[in-house]
């Protein structure tokens, strides 16, 4: 990834705020003939101190679940389009259009699993996760034959990446009153500017 120092992260608790927002990833690796191949999978995330472990599963047709080597996975933050309307500066220093955004990238390799006990208390972990947010409470009930009868459609990994690199491009390389004025116009603009707009006056001292 292009990582301008101005822009690189290094305190993860930035990434436990990306996932903890949208645990829903790209996990991208190479087939046998070296072409990419993408699958896109929600998963679990926990980390303690600077040991990471990412958990989730691929449906067993997916041919990514057979896949060997390096991958790369990317856990997707908050976006937006920021006018140069919006700088003070914008016509003393010819400002143009740009994009912020916060993301990170993930590489290693992945610790496949499709044992029926991983399997089960995975897919348990993940539907108690996913249903506290959407306000139900279906449970995954090991001890039902039709249940656990699923589990054979799926293949688990474990992932603990090598390498993790955090960018959270919100105008670090303007003055202040630009971030003030592009975070204030941000703010007003709903879906993904108000996101946006928090990380940035996150960083930004007040005036």
């Amino acid at each position: 990834m292009y990582l301008p120092r101005a822009f690189a992260e290094t305190d993860l608790a930035h990434l436990d705020e990306l996932l903890a927002a949208d645990p829903f990833v790209t996990l991208i690796s190479t087939d046998g003939n070296g072409e990419p191949f993408a699958s896109h999978v929600p998963v679990l995330y926990r980390r303690q101190g600077h040991d990471v472990l990412i958990e989730g599963h691929w449906a067993r047709p997916n041919a990514q679940c057979r896949h060997t080597g390096p991958v790369l996975m990317i856990a997707h933050g908050p976006h937006a389009y920021v006018s140069p309307s919006w700088y003070p500066d914008k016509e003393a220093e010819a400002r143009v259009p740009t994009w912020n955004y916060a993301i990170a990238h993930l590489t290693g390799t992945l610790e496949r699993f499709e044992d029926e006990a991983g399997l089960s208390d995975l897919v348990s972990r993940l539907s108690d996760r996913f249903e506290a947010l959407a306000g139900s409470d279906w449970k995954f009930e090991p001890e039902r034959d039709d249940h656990r009868s699923q589990l054979r459609g799926i293949v688990g990994f474990r992932f603990v990446p090598e390498r993790i690199e955090l960018k959270f491009k919100l105008n670090q390389n303007h003055p202040l009153a630009n971030r003030r004025a592009v975070a204030a116009a941000l703010s007003q603009q709903g879906a993904g500017g108000d996101a946006i707009a928090a990380l940035m006056l996150g960083r930004t001292p007040a005036p």
